[in-house]
């Protein structure tokens, strides 16, 4: 009796071994990290832009619209809460991404009106927080391909065997969402003077 009992219990602890609980959790995890990292970029770059903002002020008083439209996009982007919960829901994430787009469209714009007036060039402070938001939006970009890479490790493992057997049965984890190319990505942008 006891070497049946024994059995049972290293039968059931082989098996649930191999159902992937631990790894399905582990996955979940990693994005809910990535998506943290996403979030401390796009935190950065919004802590960046009213610096950067006071001092292309200073220097291109004439191309006022097109910094008040940084501003705005910037303020926009403050309104959309970034959460968890958008993990797990399309629509917001959707939102989420698109006011992101705008502050990212507008600080093109921005990048137009230093091209076009090389004075503000010469301002070493405006050169100075032109690299840092360089770097940021490489961080941001960098940022966004692990979140994806992390999505993809956690939605493979909901849905492949054995693992979608114990997710049906315990977990019932949904699917995340991936950051997508935003609508008119593929044709490059054009900059006239």
């Amino acid at each position: 009796m006891k070497k049946l009992a024994f059995f049972i219990l290293g039968f059931v602890t082989f098996g649930l071994s191999g159902c992937g609980y631990n790894t399905m959790q582990a996955n979940e995890e990693a994005v809910i990290k990535a998506w943290g990292d996403v979030e401390a970029s796009y935190q950065r770059r919004a802590d960046l832009i009213p610096n950067l903002v006071e001092v292309v002020k200073g220097y291109a008083k004439h191309e006022a619209d097109t910094l008040k439209a940084v501003t705005e996009a910037r303020s926009r982007v403050g309104s959309v809460q970034a959460t968890k919960d958008v993990l797990n829901d399309p629509a917001s994430f959707n939102k989420f991404q698109q006011a992101q787009g705008e502050l990212s469209s507008a600080l093109s714009r921005l990048m137009v009106v230093v091209e076009r007036y090389p004075d503000l060039k010469a301002n070493q402070n405006f050169l100075d927080l032109q690299n840092q938001l360089e770097g940021t939006e490489n961080r941001i970009n960098v940022a966004r391909v692990r979140y994806n890479q992390a999505v993809e490790t956690f939605n493979v493992s909901i849905r492949t065997f054995p693992n979608s057997m114990t997710n049906s049965m315990l977990l019932h984890l949904k699917r995340k969402e991936p950051f997508k190319a935003e609508e008119g990505a593929k044709s490059a942008p054009k900059v006239k003077f």
